[in-house]
């Protein structure tokens, strides 16, 4: 199946990560009318020995005219590819990566952050979490196999949010996030859940292992997952609204966890 990406991080974090993996056979990057942005992703591409063709506007709006509406500014260039030969190397198995993280020596004392994600659906908000992931250092991001948004090898709408961090954050699909939250917590990690009403963010100190749970906007945390955290913690707010977004409250959260670790 062919697929097409638009959005220069995106395109340009597929090159990078399609150079990693020398897996270039099958991918074309299509343009017109070339801007400086679009010539560095054309000469990255061409080093790497991508096809590139040269082509006009026209065209590259009909490359896009099947995807969602906030993906078809093309702005002037497009990959397109076949659906096997998209990166999936951060793709991870969940007990392999606790396994590494619960007996080798050498991850003792190394800080590590995870992010799980209880039916996030939105692929927006899935996105943009990936980013600030991404950003703040995160170490694994966990979304459930059903009620979730998380095809983030095929979903366009996760790459072009999360500005191509899609490619590269850590990310396990399990089928129990429970189980997986105990399987953290036998490795040494603290669970957290973000909610209101739990302990302001300022009084925590979050230890070296921390796993941070972001529940939906709508029904927040499941029951089941809650009674796995060690506690809950709450954003300080002062507006007029109920809540934060949850892509923001979980930026919000994860700067703090780094900007900790980090002084």
């Amino acid at each position: 199946m062919t697929k097409v990406i638009t959005g220069f991080h995106s395109i340009e974090e597929k090159v990078r990560a399609a150079q990693k993996q020398q897996n270039i056979s099958s991918i074309q990057i299509h343009f017109a009318k070339p801007g400086p942005r679009v010539k560095k992703i054309i000469a990255q591409a061409k080093d790497i020995g991508i096809q590139v063709f040269e082509t006009d506007e026209k065209k590259l709006d009909e490359y896009v005219q099947n995807l969602d509406k906030s993906l078809q500014d093309h702005r002037g260039i497009v990959m397109i590819f076949d659906e096997d030969s998209r990166n999936s190397s951060n793709l991870v198995d969940f007990d392999s990566w606790v396994l590494q993280n619960s007996q080798n020596d050498a991850y003792e004392n190394e800080r590590k952050t995870v992010v799980i994600l209880d039916k996030v659906t939105d692929p927006h908000n899935v996105g943009a979490i990936l980013r600030s992931c991404d950003q703040f250092g995160v170490s694994l991001v966990i979304l459930p196999e059903h009620n979730s948004a998380n095809d983030i090898c095929n979903n366009e709408v996760i790459g072009r949010t999360s500005a191509g961090a899609s490619a590269w954050v850590p990310v396990s699909i399990v089928n129990n996030l429970v189980r997986a939250a105990e399987k953290l917590k036998n490795a040494g990690f603290w669970i957290y859940g973000a909610d209101a009403g739990g302990e302001t963010l300022g009084k925590i100190s979050f230890p070296e292992k921390t796993c941070l749970i972001m529940g939906s906007e709508g029904s927040g945390i499941s029951n089941l997952l809650q009674q796995k955290c060690d506690s809950i913690v709450s954003i300080p707010t002062c507006g007029k609204i109920d809540s934060l977004n949850v892509s923001v409250a979980a930026g919000v959260l994860l700067y703090e966890l780094f900007a900790r670790q980090n002084i």
